[in-house]
């Protein structure tokens, strides 16, 4: 089978509302004006709008393997999707600090950097436009059963950011200074609940 760049789209945080998934040292570095972004990367085994299905245990492999380069610091990521799956410095706009999985789920962190296109990143976010994330990879697919299969030569390259993501409620946002140490009201949580319904 021929190897080809399959890109997916997803929007970060349901409801522009995310946990607070950050470390210490991270809420220090946005109380200090950085820009920290979290939420919902990727999902296994549902059919996303490009119709394509990511079996879970590919995903588990692809987030394992893509830790190794959160942990040397080279899981960087641009803004906007490129048509080569070789990641342009040039365009690099935030850096994944953290990622795992939530059961079919893939979540992570990211650090919108200062470079030129991290700025537009961050300009974008500070005006209140809603954020999605794309995965980038390299592999083939199947047709099974109606469905178009991602099969187990998929190798993950990174995430970027995108205005069009292409699974429903999977928004990133942006870790508030003035949010760090707030709990959720109960119209945040009520949101929630009903996003996580409609997503079902």
């Amino acid at each position: 089978m021929t190897k080809v760049l399959l890109r997916e789209y997803y929007e970060l945080c349901d409801g522009n509302v995310c946990q607070d998934l950050l470390t210490e040292s991270e809420k220090k570095f946005v109380r200090d004006g950085g820009m920290m972004l979290s939420g919902m990367m990727q999902m296994a085994e549902v059919q996303n709008g490009n119709g394509r299905v990511y079996p879970q245990k590919i995903l588990m492999r692809e987030v394992q393997n893509y830790k190794k380069l959160v942990d040397e610091n080279r899981a960087l990521g641009e803004l906007d999707h490129p048509e080569e799956s070789v990641i342009n410095l040039r365009n690099v706009s935030h850096q994944v600090t953290d990622i795992w999985m939530e059961d079919n789920k893939v979540m992570g962190k990211m650090k919108v950097l200062d470079t030129p296109s991290g700025g537009i990143l961050r300009s974008l976010v500070d005006s209140g436009v809603s954020i999605g994330i794309s995965s980038r990879g390299l592999g083939s697919v199947s047709e099974q059963m109606g469905k178009t299969i991602v099969e187990d030569d998929f190798q993950l390259i990174c995430f970027d950011m995108v205005s069009e993501p292409s699974t429903p409620g999977a928004f990133m946002v942006r870790e508030n200074k003035n949010r760090i140490n707030e709990v959720f009201t109960k119209a945040d949580r009520i949101n929630r609940a009903l996003n996580n319904i409609l997503r079902d």
